[in-house]
């Protein structure tokens, strides 16, 4: 028995060196260029998979912005209008998703441009994602990620011309925005259109793109919408506290989380060393914006307001810090971070009250922090450059290049959202009822209390 064995080993160990010997040499008759090209598919795939993974997980997390947006808005509004703002939030996603597959991605992504100075793209309707390994992404990863930031645009109006608003109104200038006002400007930039390819425009995730549209159109919407009933009466301003403080501060989490999404995934790859390096170094740096933000905010409301701090003050200093790194989250150190935020958060404080000067009724205070920041996060970029002042051979962005972008995009945003606000205004109508407004939106349009239990 024992014998057998070793016989049995013995001839095993012997055609066992016969392969790995007739296996090496046929390894080395491989031709080493058939071998460098099946090494660099090998990359390719796995570079395409760990891209798509960003952009899937980073839609994901940006997705969830929307439930911040819906809880944030839902605590800043008054209780007889709670259950109405959930609503529009949940409905903007909606037509947000459907506008942005007919025709906006195709939009802001376009194959050819009416004009020669690559301002308006070609419209072409229904999106059809064609799967290749040549893009370097699954296709409908990049359409998912890209479709959750028009929502974003959409939220940032709801939240202005919150309690007085007409829902089907809203929600067809909900369509314009999302399939045409937001894609056109996406095109200037992330489309390789004008502002790419005239002035070295650079807005990383959106500072101008995404914040900035987003605000214009709700500073157009508040003044042709006007402002609520009992807000300025006889030149006095009267509050209107928000009906759920904590769950504003909910949706101020909520939304911090979400912009590691919005900042992170807009690395746009994942595949390489550099590329998982940047996206760490931007929700590091996203992460110190929101911080300066919220700390600026409440020192500088403490120094106005003898010692009081106001929370939603601080929660849109957040808001505000975030969306002023958005522009260029990856090139400033950790403290120019912390500083781009804070100088954020001072905006807001300092914008609020001047909005009300106007008698400008921005219900949660979007303006400024989308808007206003926007502006400053964008202007900011070129310092954590060369601080260049015009356009150069080497392309770095520049001041000149960053102020067009921001002229350019609040003159369109503004005629052309002003336009479609004030076509509804004198067709459909776009406030409720003095009525409907005084009882809320929830009984009045929707039939169902956010908070039956406590109402009168």
């Amino acid at each position: 028995m024992t014998h057998s064995l070793r016989s049995l080993g013995r001839w095993a160990g012997l055609a066992l060196g016969g392969l790995a010997t007739s296996g090496f040499a046929m390894a080395q008759e491989v031709d080493p260029e058939l071998l460098a090209r099946i090494e660099a598919l090998e990359g390719s795939a796995s570079s395409y998979v760990d891209s798509s993974y960003l952009f899937l997980i980073g839609g994901l997390i940006v997705m969830f912005m929307a439930a911040g947006f819906l809880c944030l808005e839902a605590g800043l509004v008054r209780s007889k209008n709670a259950s109405m703002q959930s609503l529009k939030n949940v409905a903007l996603f909606s037509v947000a998703g459907l506008m942005f597959w007919f025709i906006g991605y195709n939009m802001a992504y376009p194959a050819a441009t009416i004009d020669p100075m690559g301002l308006i793209g070609v419209p072409a309707f229904v999106w059809v994602g064609e799967e290749s390994l040549d893009t370097g992404y699954a296709a409908s990863s990049d359409w998912f990620f890209q479709m959750v930031f028009v929502a974003t645009a959409a939220s940032i109006v709801s939240g202005t011309v919150a309690e007085r608003v007409s829902l089907w109104a809203f929600l067809i200038f909900t369509v314009i925005l999302t399939a045409l006002i937001y894609p056109i400007v996406v095109s200037w930039e992330w489309g390789g259109g004008y502002l790419d390819s005239a002035w070295a425009f650079s807005d990383f995730a959106g500072s101008t793109l995404v914040h900035s549209t987003g605000g214009w159109a709700a500073l157009v919407g508040a003044i042709i919408i006007g402002p609520r009933l009992g807000k300025y009466v006889d030149g006095v301003v009267n509050p209107m506290p928000g009906s759920n403080i904590p769950l504003a501060a909910l949706g101020t989490f909520i939304l911090w989380f979400g912009w590691f999404g919005f900042n992170g995934a807009s690395q746009l790859a994942a595949g390489t060393f550099d590329d998982i390096n940047a996206v760490a170094k931007i929700f590091a740096n996203t992460n110190m914006a929101a911080v300066g933000g919220v700390l600026a905010a409440m020192i500088l409301t403490a120094i106005l307001y003898k010692g009081k701090v106001d929370p939603t003050m601080a929660f849109n200093g957040a808001i505000g810090g975030l969306v002023s790194i958005t522009a260029e989250p990856l090139a400033p150190t950790m403290g120019g971070s912390v500083l781009i935020g804070a100088i954020g958060g001072i905006l807001v404080v300092l914008t609020v009250p001047l909005l009300d000067k106007f008698k400008i009724d921005d219900v949660v205070g979007a303006i400024p922090a989308h808007l206003v920041c926007g502006i400053w996060g964008t202007m900011i970029v070129p310092a954590s450059y060369t601080a260049a002042i015009m356009p150069n051979e080497a392309g770095d962005p520049n001041f000149v290049g960053q102020l067009v972008g921001v002229i350019l995009t609040g003159v369109f945003v503004s005629i052309f959202a002003g336009a479609i606000w004030f076509l509804l205004k004198v067709t459909i109508g776009v406030r409720v009822s003095e009525e409907a407004e005084q009882l809320g939106l929830d009984r009045a349009d929707t039939g169902v209390e956010a908070y039956p239990d406590f109402a009168s």
